[in-house]
């Protein structure tokens, strides 16, 4: 038979018409940047591990796009030569956020593509993107005490289980994983961060309402100022 033939030939054929896919050259020294009052700067570490130039781009953001951000990029756009680095800052403007708490904006950073030399080359702008967090002076209590400080607690809606999770610091607390766990039992929890004076409530469809149980206790990775990961287990209340 010529089928595997014919099917070589036109497999052949469509690799030929593959755009290749340019890599990504741009590293970020850190996964998250905190601006710790009462300075009113700080800085990010842009790496071009690629051999050739590029072009980067960065902006401040908020999760509702259309709200003022009070901080200023600089620089806003720049040529990065080949294995070159380019210390980014970030300045705040000195007014209009809470000064009882800490807020939190997304820094983004995109790889401007570069026009190509070859012909058929699929150009992807890559962009990555960070939590920036304005942390005021004189905030009661230690950052790095409030996953201590968290309560969690197991309800009941519609048939099955949700894990609530309340923080009464005055820090934002960012986790790496949240399991709950009943015995051998483990159930993945879609929590990635609980906001200051907050309560997030994660909704486990897979998990019956029943799941409470005098054993049940909830097992937490808590992403720290500079991206390190520590480790939490906590007792949980049965609230239905």
């Amino acid at each position: 038979m010529k089928t595997p033939a014919i099917a070589g030939l036109i497999l052949a054929s469509v690799a030929l018409f593959l755009p290749a896919c340019s890599q990504a050259g741009i590293n970020l020294e850190n996964t998250r940047v905190v601006l710790a009052a009462p300075s009113k700067e700080a800085s990010l570490v842009i790496k071009n591990s690629a051999t050739e130039d590029l072009m980067f781009q960065a902006w401040v953001e908020s999760a509702d796009k259309g709200e003022d951000v009070p901080f200023a990029i600089t620089p806003v756009l720049k040529r990065l030569a080949g294995e070159q680095q380019q210390v980014l800052r970030i300045l705040y403007s000195g007014k209009g956020l809470p000064t009882d708490k800490e807020s939190v904006y997304w820094l983004n950073v995109r790889e401007v593509p570069q026009k190509s030399r070859e012909e058929n080359t699929l150009q992807i702008a890559v962009q990555q993107r960070l939590k920036l967090f304005y942390r005021p002076a004189g905030l009661p209590g230690k950052v790095t005490d409030a996953p201590g400080e968290l309560k969690w607690r197991v309800s009941g809606k519609d048939g099955h289980a949700r894990l609530e999770v309340s923080n009464p610091t005055r820090f934002h607390v960012s986790f790496g994983s949240v399991i709950l766990r009943r015995g051998s039992e483990a159930y993945n929890a879609p929590i990635d961060m609980v906001a200051p004076g907050a309560t997030f409530v994660a909704e486990l469809p897979g998990v019956a309402e029943d799941v409470r149980s005098a054993d049940l206790k909830v097992e937490f990775q808590v992403i720290g100022d500079y991206g390190g990961i520590a480790r939490h287990e906590s007792s949980v209340l049965n609230w239905f």
